[in-house]
Parts: structure tokens; C-alpha cells; sequence
């Protein structure tokens, strides 16, 4: 994969540009693949069905809504996405269990860390558009991340 700011270069004009920055928690510090989204208020029910599914070339996109009072992804779930082939999730919300995210094959970006696991009521929607930081994320389009960034296109880069 090109660095975010090689195609920030060339697709300028194609480009969405996240407007704040994100932590990696993942072992993997660069991903990319086909956005599939999920709304969830404090409640990663729909997070853990998801990433029970086959995610081959495919990102999680998780709008917590930038809460800061849950963690939306911990250990568990992150080996549950590296072992059904995700290439990364995207969380604005906080994760946990970062010592261990950490040691996981996979790119996982939150915006911080809180020890609480997230509700489990079923709350939430999936497959829709969501937006934040200045981006609207389409399921279907192509999320592009690395340590310098995060950008969307509708379609795929190369």
C-alpha cells in the first residue's frame, strides 16, 4: 500500500481527509480495505457481529459517537477480527486491553482508552452512512490508514 500522503499527492482531488488524528492499538500500523459501517452508543453488540463474519479486504468502521465512557473493542474481539480476516478496524471510541491489541496482526485506530466494556443491549445500525471528523463513511467504499492519517475515496486506490 502507498502512504496516505502519497495518495493525499495524487488523488487530492478524490479524497476525503479525516480531521483529527487517531491512535493505533493494533500491531499493524497501515491498512486499507472496502468500508463496512456500525453506529453504536455504547453498545459494541453489533461490533462482535460483525467481526464474526469473513472481513477479507474489508475495515470496520465504528462510530461510538467519540464517547469516552466505554471501551468499544477489547482482546477479545481484536483476535476475533484478525482471525476472520479483517484488515483493520476504525473506532471513534475508545478501546481496551491495549497491551494485548498490541500483539494482534491487525490495525486497530480508536481515539483513546477507557477500562469499562461497553452495554450489550443491541443497540445500533449497521450498513448505513455515518460521518465524522469531517468524513462521511459509505459501507462499500475504501478506507485508506497509516501513522500519518486517514482518508476515504469511493473508490479503490492503487
Amino acid at each position: 500500500m502507498k502512504s496516505v500522503p502519497d495518495f493525499c499527492d495524487e488523488y487530492w482531488d478524490k479524497i476525503q481527509i479525516l480531521q483529527f488524528s487517531f491512535k493505533n492499538f493494533g500491531a499493524v500500523h497501515a491498512f486499507c480495505g472496502e468500508i463496512v459501517t456500525v453506529e453504536c452508543p455504547e453498545d459494541n453488540s453489533f461490533v462482535r457481529q460483525l467481526l464474526k463474519v469473513d472481513g477479507t479486504r474489508k475495515v470496520l468502521v465504528v462510530d461510538g459517537g467519540a464517547s469516552n465512557s466505554c471501551a468499544y473493542l477489547g482482546d477479545n474481539l481484536g483476535v476475533l477480527a484478525c482471525d476472520n480476516n479483517w484488515e483493520g478496524i476504525l473506532i471513534n471510541g475508545m478501546v481496551r486491553d491495549v497491551d494485548e491489541l498490541a500483539n494482534i496482526q491487525i490495525g486497530i485506530k480508536a481515539l483513546g482508552v477507557h477500562p469499562k466494556k461497553s452495554e450489550k443491549r443491541g443497540l445500533g445500525e449497521f450498513g448505513h452512512d455515518i460521518e465524522f471528523g469531517g468524513v462521511k463513511f459509505q459501507s462499500g467504499a475504501f478506507v485508506y490508514c497509516d501513522n500519518n492519517g486517514v482518508i476515504v475515496s469511493s473508490s479503490q486506490l492503487s
